[in-house]
């Protein structure tokens, strides 16, 4: 996928999140939803008070009340169209019939839905369109078509997703350990490191399919938001490190971390692209050597300021020569006193320790 491709999928994940939120299980408006779904009234409701959505709007009685799930509820038992305030704190109008442009494409059959996706591409409003017959919610936004499913659905899969995530975390453990221990040696690879950036972004991916169905199950979701933050921790503050750890001197880690996140899956899988986005084109993977900064270990020692981590690595440049560093060369890095040259040299020592252990398990 191209840089212009992963930009627009990005936008549009972001905007599904933005939905999301705003009509998630435990809101107000969810369960206004919820009632007319249950009482299989069907409605067509609109989140917007702008010129665009009023221009379309005719006929209907203004309200202008307190939104309360009880008075939606009322207000969809008759045919028309309701109309929301943006901030979703006042029923305009009721019974209003959207007069959208005919002419606009829409791959809907029922003149409920249609109109619903009609209004939405060309207000850009949230447009909610609930089903009678089918019984489903399904949300508009601009080019955006979601369908609600059942809360039992969603968190269905939401296990099912916490399931393959635990395992994708344990490959990706024994890569970065192995990692580790071959930046304690100073052997480290670019295929070592290409392989756990693609290890850490696939994580990440599954963290964000996560995410939404944590989004969609709103108050029901506490449980499984729980065990995802228990898994993962660290896991992308570490991808970041990582990257800049072995990307060029002049190269934008932050940048690097975006191409990343924009390769789609059959990209992500061929560590060529990922070596190249990182700055390592045209090398042989596993011929080719390469020394870590040191950010990501550093950042694993306890006390030691984000500032004297910078220091650290703009004085010594790698992390071997930081490892080796004696207690007096540590000294004369600035903001480095004797206590904390003491500091990082049991830290480090520490760690060396800590992933041989986990290697033995």
């Amino acid at each position: 996928m191209g840089e212009k491709g992963g930009s627009i999928l990005a936008t549009t994940n972001n905007e599904i999140i933005e939905v999301l939120k705003t009509i998630a299980p435990g809101t107000p408006i969810r369960e206004g939803l919820e009632n007319i779904l249950k009482a299989k009234t069907g409605g067509l409701i609109v989140i917007g008070d702008g010129k665009e959505v009023m221009d379309i709007a005719d006929g209907g009685f203004r309200l202008d009340v307190e939104y309360t799930p009880a008075r939606l509820y009322e207000l969809a038992k008759m045919d028309g169209a309701i109309i929301i305030s943006s901030d979703l704190k006042r029923i305009l109008y009721a019974n209003t019939q959207l007069i959208p442009e005919s002419n606009i494409p829409t791959v809907e059959t029922g003149t409920r839905h249609r109109t619903a996706e009609r209004t939405a591409k060309q207000t850009g409003d949230l447009v909610i369109s609930i089903s009678q017959r089918r019984n489903i919610i399904t949300v508009y936004k601009g080019d955006i078509k979601y369908v609600l499913q059942d809360s039992s659905v969603i968190l269905a899969r939401a296990n099912q997703a916490i399931q393959t995530l635990e395992k994708y975390v344990n490959v990706l453990e024994r890569v970065i350990n192995n990692l580790n221990i071959l930046e304690f040696q100073d052997l480290t690879t670019v295929f070592d490191v290409v392989t756990a950036i693609q290890r850490t972004e696939m994580v990440m991916r599954i963290v964000e399919e996560i995410k939404r169905y944590i989004l969609e199950l709103g108050n029901e979701g506490r449980l499984i938001s729980m065990q995802l933050n228990e898994l993962i921790r660290y896991i992308e503050r570490d991808g970041i490190l990582l990257i800049r750890d072995y990307c060029g001197e002049n190269a934008d880690h932050n940048n690097i971390y975006k191409e990343i996140q924009k390769l789609n899956s059959e990209e992500l899988v061929d560590l060529e692209i990922i070596a190249k986005v990182l700055g390592f084109g045209g090398v042989s993977l596993v011929d080719t050597l390469i020394s870590p900064k040191g950010y990501r270990i550093l950042f694993k020692i306890p006390r030691i300021p984000t500032n004297i981590i910078e220091n650290l690595i703009k004085h010594f440049k790698e992390l071997k020569y930081v490892i080796a560093a004696s207690k007096e060369e540590l000294d004369q890095v600035e903001g480095i006193g004797e206590a904390r040259a003491t500091a990082i040299r049991s830290g480090l020592k520490r760690i060396k320790e800590q992933i041989h252990l986990k290697k033995e398990l």
